[in-house]
């Protein structure tokens, strides 16, 4: 996966689908899979940022282009509704798509390129009162047009190897424009896609079931005759399901506890794939609320956490395995463990960083501080974090109450600033480290800044990061974007990289593992060999 950072690899036109030589896809039955969370916030991957609208929403939509589904840990990318991977032109500030003639809506009318570029002007320009957390993915896009049916153009202010991988965005569904020119919220309650299933049924909370789609464009696929996935917030009722075969898989991941309840019940039944995982857990600081606006609080709290125990013992019970900040540590452009012993949270001396902790809050004025942990209602691994927080913290001598709320609620008081510190997963459908730190950059440049801060200190590091084509300086301008935020300013910092694993029914056929749970997932390639 090295090098995925600085550029991706781009297949030609069409992919096939997942099946291995020597398997031949069977047609027929529903795949019931468990989404592990609650009520997703809305239906609108525009809008949203959870796995729980991803999961169960992208079997309806197709997006512009997508990681490989044959192997979408490799960083390729394929078409979806395009017809072929376009070469970049004017010095690789233009790219043009050409779009698939064969494309229909769910209600039977076609999808020109027309409806591509809307969907993806809401995306990057949104209307005022939409909310869009991944426009600052695209500060490059000057405009999108569809000059005729069959073509979009992407037109650049400037070239980067972070372009064609933000593209490829599972959250970026192919909306119709006839309905979001009417409504630009229509999609957030309602459905309306090209993708291999149409929507059937949503039980608040419950169940989404799809239906396969007769008209989609794939002719031999989608396999399954439909799916219903079921949302269980409770790790424990996950594995029940899976292991009393109410449900085949959990494509999210599990932790060693829970994969080896798994294999011991279904036995040679079993299949499991691993993956490192493109998500990590993070502390966010409401710079809005006193004492959070001092940069001394933030790096006490920062500095108390012990990051290389935590990370082991916590990879015992939970999703969790590597140490690391911004960067995904599998990308050239992650510090070295000899860099990141440096960075404040990360000095392998915890006397010291405890001691350090302890006199910024003397200094600071905040040494009996108590405050309010928000959290989020889903075993893994938030609930996890949240005590390793709570302990490293007491060990300072701040107290913590934790607040755990569920999916909804938990993005509304993020977006609406209604918490002081907060626990929270940074997770990317693309390994693509350029735009993945993005979050970091002020609240004005990314709606995915939920600590309502600015640094334009930061954006400028990141500004020259973002044109810059050296992979050494790039690596350089990383580590110097990473001490600024982690380290002396601490607006939001990381504290474990996550890592996924997925045990599953072994008659379930043509689904591949890669560094994300929110990339492929439209299940256009499962089938069930049963």
């Amino acid at each position: 996966m090295r090098g995925l950072a600085l550029g991706a690899g781009v297949l030609a036109a069409a992919w096939g689908g997942a099946a291995t030589a020597d398997e031949t896809p069977k047609r027929g039955g529903t795949l019931t899979f468990v989404i592990p969370a609650d009520a997703p916030p809305s239906f609108d991957g525009h809008r949203e940022q959870t796995f729980a609208t991803v999961q169960a929403f992208a079997p309806f939509y197709s997006l512009l282009i997508r990681v490989d589904p044959a192997n979408p840990g490799s960083g390729q990318f394929v078409c979806d509704v395009c017809t072929e991977m376009p070469q970049p032109a004017d010095g690789g500030k233009t790219y043009a798509f050409k779009i698939r003639g064969d494309v229909k809506f769910q209600d039977g009318t076609p999808m020109t390129a027309a409806d591509v570029a809307a969907s993806w002007n809401e995306i990057i320009f949104p209307p005022s009162g939409v909310i869009s957390p991944r426009q600052s993915y695209f500060l490059m896009v000057d405009k999108v047009e569809a000059p005729d049916p069959t073509t979009v153009v992407f037109r650049l202010k400037f070239p980067t190897a972070a372009f064609l991988p933000a593209l490829a965005d599972p959250f970026a569904f192919i909306y119709k424009r006839e309905i979001i020119d009417k409504d630009p919220h229509w999609y957030e309650k309602n459905v309306m896609g090209t993708g291999p299933f149409k929507f059937v049924e949503y039980e608040t909370g419950q169940s989404i079931k799809g239906a396969r789609n007769p008209d989609y464009f794939r002719k031999d696929q989608p396999y399954l005759d439909g799916f219903t996935g079921i949302f269980i917030a409770k790790q424990a009722t996950s594995v029940d399901a899976i292991r009393s075969d109410r449900a085949a898989v959990e494509f999210r991941g599990m932790p060693p506890s829970s994969v080896d309840e798994i294999k011991s019940a279904l036995g040679k039944d079993v299949s499991i794939q691993t993956s490192n995982w493109n998500v990590g857990s993070s502390m966010t600081f409401n710079h809005t609320k006193k004492p959070f606006d001092d940069p001394r609080v933030r790096r006490a709290l920062s500095l108390a956490v012990d990051r290389w125990h935590g990370a082991e013992a916590l990879s015992k019970v939970a999703i969790v395995k590597t140490v690391g900040t911004f960067a995904f540590p599998d990308s050239p452009l992650a510090p070295t463990k000899e860099e990141l012993q440096k960075i404040a949270g990360y000095w392998p001396d915890m006397d010291k960083s405890r001691d350090e902790a302890k006199r910024l809050l003397k200094e600071a004025g905040a040494e009996n501080l108590s405050f309010e942990l928000l959290n989020r209602n889903v075993d893994q691994p938030y609930k996890y974090v949240g005590l390793l927080l709570i302990d490293s913290w007491r060990k300072i001598g701040v107290n913590v109450t934790q607040k755990v709320v569920p999916t909804g609620p938990y993005y509304d008081a993020l977006r609406n600033g209604d918490f002081t510190v907060a626990v929270e997963a940074p997770g990317h459908g693309i390994v693509n480290p350029l735009l993945d730190v993005q979050k970091e950059l002020s609240h004005s440049i990314s709606a995915e800044n939920n600590g309502q801060y600015e640094d334009p200190e930061a954006a400028d590091i990141y500004n020259r990061m973002l044109r810059e084509s050296d992979p050494q300086k790039q690596h350089q301008l990383m580590l110097e974007f990473e001490k600024r935020n982690a380290d002396t300013q601490a607006h939001q910092p990381f504290i474990v990289w996550w890592y996924r694993t997925v045990p599953y029914h072994s008659y379930v056929k043509g689904w591949k593992i890669g560094p994300s749970h929110l990339a492929n997932q439209d299940l256009s390639t499962v089938w069930l060999d049963k």
